[in-house]
């Protein structure tokens, strides 16, 4: 365990603001509430950097979060994408500007976390949280929250934000309801340098053959992140797209450095974002893009607004105030992440019924291909298209439409430029 604190010192201070989790999330929070000037410490369970089942790809609204001089660890930038319906009609779209990042996530967390300790936050790793206490022995008012660690030391905060993850104890704790869960497989394959270079700068995005299900290959220098994700319950089917994936690819020759899996948990409209003086974000509060499940850009914006409202929180002195901080907080994420995951949901339930459509539109209608190419830049959002432009929010609504009208034939294609 690494510590800048004593158990003892810990069990006597008071802090501002506790952050439980250092993903991009946590660390967001706790850079957000250190900026600030509050006196903040982050908690993590496993010893830094450690490996996280992720894609690992950087939209526009992603690198538009990160704290000012955050230099992003690139390990290729994309500038095309291959699109597959099930392995046919494939087809390439190109670029000349950079659509989006990759990165590994044991070296974008580690330099998340090290930016909120330039900050002034204090980490210890290596501890795993039990249970948060609002009332009770271990809480010696009520502006204090118990953070209890197993052991059973007790660390006091101001404000606590949860940034567990999307197995969140805090989240459980706030009493998170979700909607949508999905499982993501994931492998890394290390590759040779001439199959590296096939992959140099091109993503593969293939719509697969389970509703709401697709795979991608991202390629980071000598190794291919390889993965599937579809709906919970579809285990045994899920692990199959993803061999046959593989192996379709040419790369079932190649072994895996590391094969994971994860569960991707999607919020319920009505779910609660705070309880008394704990707020949560991220994962642990359900907050990802619910077709793509993209979550790191919804990670570092929600973590931001947790850290800033947590300093507000933190200085509250009645439950009335600290009511309205939350309040505050929860709108805030909802204004913006919450229309953005309103359409999400319904490009997802699109997408489930008619993925042919989708893959026609987004490979032969220049103005779908520039929404996508623009979304991912980061000059717009799925909500702000929907808004801004009455045909976008006509096109979704007739893809949305459980219609017997069947999607367009979609024909093998020639790579095309932007």
């Amino acid at each position: 365990m690494s510590s800048e604190n004593s158990s003892a010192d810990d069990e006597q201070r008071v802090w501002d603001v506790v952050v439980v989790g250092a993903g991009p999330a946590g660390a967001s929070a706790a850079y957000a509430a250190a900026v600030a000037g509050r006196n903040v410490l982050l908690l993590e369970k496993a010893e830094l950097p450690r490996y996280k089942t992720c894609g690992g790809g950087i939209i526009g609204p992603s690198r538009d979060a990160l704290p000012p001089g955050f230099e992003l660890p690139l390990q290729d930038r994309v500038h095309a994408v291959t699109f597959s319906l099930d392995g046919k009609f494939t087809r390439t779209r190109r670029s000349k500007q950079m659509l989006f990042g990759l990165i590994n996530r044991p070296e974008f967390d580690q330099q998340l976390v090290e930016h909120a300790q330039k900050a002034g936050a204090e980490l210890r790793t290596g501890v795993t949280v039990s249970r948060v206490e609002q009332h009770g022995s271990a809480v010696p008012d009520r502006r204090t929250v118990a953070v209890v660690l197993q052991g059973g030391e007790a660390v006091l905060a101001r404000a606590v934000v949860g940034a567990d993850g999307s197995a969140s104890r805090i989240g459980a704790h706030v009493g998170v309801k979700l909607d949508q869960v999905d499982l993501g497989l994931e492998a890394e394959i290390p590759v040779p340098e001439t199959v590296a270079e096939d992959w140099q700068g091109r993503v593969l995005i293939d719509w697969g053959p389970m509703p709401g299900s697709y795979g991608w290959v991202f390629p980071k220098g000598d190794t291919l992140t390889v993965g599937v994700i579809s709906a919970r319950g579809e285990g045994a089917a899920t692990k199959r797209y993803l061999e046959d994936f593989i192996a379709r690819l040419g790369l079932a020759g190649f072994e895996p450095s590391i094969s994971s899996g994860h569960l991707t948990r999607c919020r319920a409209d009505d779910s609660p974002l705070s309880r008394g003086r704990v707020l949560v974000c991220g994962d642990a509060a359900g907050l990802l893009e619910p077709w793509t499940r993209e979550g790191i850009s919804f990670a570092l914006r929600s973590g931001r607004l947790a850290g800033e409202w947590a300093v507000r929180i933190a200085e509250a002195h009645d439950a009335v105030d600290t009511r309205r901080q939350a309040l505050n907080y929860a709108f805030a994420i909802k204004a913006g992440l919450g229309v953005e995951m309103a359409v999400g949901k319904s490009m997802l339930a699109a997408f489930e019924r008619r993925p042919g459509m989708l893959h026609a539109a987004i490979t032969s209608f220049r103005p779908a291909w520039r929404a996508f190419a623009g979304i991912t830049r980061g000059s717009t959002t799925l909500g702000e298209m929907v808004r801004s432009h009455p045909m976008a929010g006509r096109a979704l609504s007739a893809l949305d439409r459980r219609s017997a009208v069947a999607a367009p034939t979609v024909a093998e294609s020639t790579p095309a430029t932007e």
